[in-house]
């Protein structure tokens, strides 16, 4: 079974019908209920008077429990399914919901639209669906920015990564990734609750997400009409990130586009002094955004037409 194969069909149905609102509001969605097992954990296990030591421990437990909860049964499914054209697409179908083309298309656009109407407060509104920053001070350069930074850094996590690691496992490989990058965004903090009982799940999402990052960065490069100031960008600037792998598709975006992105921001009145990403580039715009949005949409189709390629080879 080519899961390469799988996984662009999983990329073609989210493309063309998204998750549909209505199956969210009956059964919720993969990831909630990987986040709902995530919150019981965190809830009971990370206790605040015990030692670091012993949260870290029961941290990790966390993690590799959260990451069999949606590998078994994935590997347990994927199985019994069977094999050639028609087990390509159900692997395929199965996967569709843990790749999030559209969704991040949406929520980016969601922001732009009322940006370009001048409309801050429901620009704020949308983008702070989409950070975890402080976004009520933000004028049209911050808002900008923001978006900017949560499309590169998603593209990643959601579209490029889970694809990654189902062409190499199926269903269990998009399945545990998916784990692991909601084990990070919910546990994976540097706070006086997480450092320890997140520590885990922080450092296994690093390495999942090393090669897709980078590979996201190449695909905006090339994809940006602007490839050698895109890849220079990148080299010099993504090792500035906070983030071992974040740092790489944000900086090819801020090359790719001529603006700055990152920079300092408010997480709940505390100041986080970030480094700029393309220092000597210009403030970012509504305009920026839809260039942006340009570039995702030109990389994801490379995205898919390396993988056509490579599956199409596979089989001769």
């Amino acid at each position: 079974m080519s899961f390469l194969g799988a996984m662009l069909v999983a990329l073609a149905a989210d493309a063309v019908v998204g998750w549909p609102a209505l199956v969210y509001r009956r059964i919720g969605h993969p990831v909630t209920w990987i986040g709902w097992l995530i919150r019981i954990a965190d809830g009971r296990w990370n206790c605040e008077a015990e030692p670091s030591h012993m949260r870290r421990l029961k941290g990790i437990a966390t993690c590799l429990g959260v990451v069999a909860f949606a590998v078994v049964p994935a590997l347990l499914v994927q199985s019994a399914l069977p094999t050639g054209w028609i087990g390509l697409v159900l692997v395929g179908l199965l996967a569709w919901p843990l790749v999030a083309v559209r969704s991040l298309y949406d929520h980016v656009l969601a922001v732009v639209e009322p940006l370009e109407r001048n409309d801050l407060p429901a620009a704020r509104y949308a983008v702070s669906k989409i950070v975890g920053r402080d976004t009520e001070r933000l004028d049209e350069a911050g808002i900008s920015r923001a978006a900017i930074e949560s499309l590169a850094e998603n593209a990643s996590d959601g579209i490029v990564a889970p694809i990654f690691w189902g062409a190499i496992f199926g269903l269990p490989g998009i399945a545990g990734y998916k784990a692991i990058n909601t084990l990070d965004s919910m546990i994976g903090h540097r706070t006086p609750r997480h450092e320890a009982f997140g520590w885990a799940s922080a450092r296994v999402d690093d390495i999942a997400n090393l090669v897709p990052a980078r590979l996201t960065a190449l695909l905006f490069a090339l994809t940006s009409g602007h490839p050698v100031r895109a890849l220079a960008c990148t080299l010099k600037d993504a090792g500035q990130h906070r983030s071992p792998n974040a740092g790489w598709p944000e900086a090819a975006m801020a090359g790719g586009l001529g603006v700055r992105l990152s920079g300092p921001r408010v997480y709940h009145d505390r100041i986080a002094h970030e480094p700029w990403l393309n220092p000597s580039g210009r403030d970012a715009t509504a305009a920026d955004i839809r260039n942006g949005l340009r570039i995702y949409l030109f990389a994801m189709t490379a995205l898919a037409a390396m993988g056509a390629l490579f599956a199409a080879v596979a089989l001769i």
